[in-house]
């Protein structure tokens, strides 16, 4: 376990864990416990029922992907001298198929499980995060047996990135439509969708055909008001009126 953090509810779970976790990291007064998802249950029940901890209530847990994490379309290097700038048309996951990407990406492990842990007795607040081993099946197992209400938390991290919560008593798709394909938080999942639906009045039922929207890249053209334009506006009328 590796320690990144002083502060004294980081020591006191680096000391208490021991190699049961990665690491404990502190940022802007959070605290992130990062653990192997073997270990996940285990940490689990230690936070919840040991008197020190007391995290009884888990009060949210949700999916995260990585792909494309650091990466953005923006470009922020070349602005024109009126103040205004572009975004790079494209070059955003959701846009292309991932195996096909104009940048490469530098991503470890893709999925992760995020829980946010609530001691109601100690006034206290932990994140508690795993990052699953297979990116083409990810899998997590299920904290339904130490905190019941994570039930629906888990199914829709089922059904927005397909992760799979082994021992959850009925996942099944929480948001999404019976007959949807794929996994619509995942960024590579196009953001146009796989198929649109529509009533067809001949046939008298609904039916479900290939996407017919085009692709698009909808960044807006921003003027920056900056003070130093308005200084150099100023100076150069400034100048022409002298010349006169």
């Amino acid at each position: 376990m590796s320690e990144t953090t002083t502060s004294p509810l980081a020591q006191h779970i680096g000391a208490r864990l021991g190699d049961k976790i990665i690491a404990v990291h502190e940022w802007r007064g959070e605290t992130l416990i990062d653990v192997l998802p073997e270990n996940w249950l285990a940490v689990a029940a230690i936070l919840r029922d040991q008197p020190e901890f007391r995290f009884e209530q888990l009060i949210d847990l949700c999916g995260v992907d990585f792909l494309g994490y650091g990466q953005d379309e923006w470009n922020t290097e070349d602005v024109s001298s009126n103040g205004f700038s572009r975004g790079v048309e494209g070059l955003g996951p959701g846009r292309f198929r991932w195996l096909d990407r104009p940048r490469p990406g530098h991503v470890e492990r893709r999925f992760a499980v995020v829980a946010q842990l609530l001691s109601l007795a100690n006034n206290q607040r932990v994140r508690l995060r795993a990052f699953c081993h297979d990116d083409s099946l990810p899998l997590m197992p299920s904290l339904v047996g130490i905190w019941p209400g994570v039930n629906w938390f888990e199914r829709e991290a089922f059904d927005l990135y397909g992760i799979v919560f082994e021992g959850h008593p009925d996942l099944r798709r929480l948001l999404t439509d019976y007959g949807f394909v794929g996994h619509p938080f995942r960024k590579d999942f196009p953001l146009i969708g796989n198929v649109e639906v529509r009533y067809d009045p001949e046939k008298g039922r609904v039916v479900y055909e290939p996407v017919s929207i085009e692709p698009r890249v909808l960044v807006p053209r921003v003027i920056r008001h900056d003070a130093r334009y308005a200084t150099a506006r100023e100076e150069a009328a400034g100048r022409g009126e002298a010349e006169k």
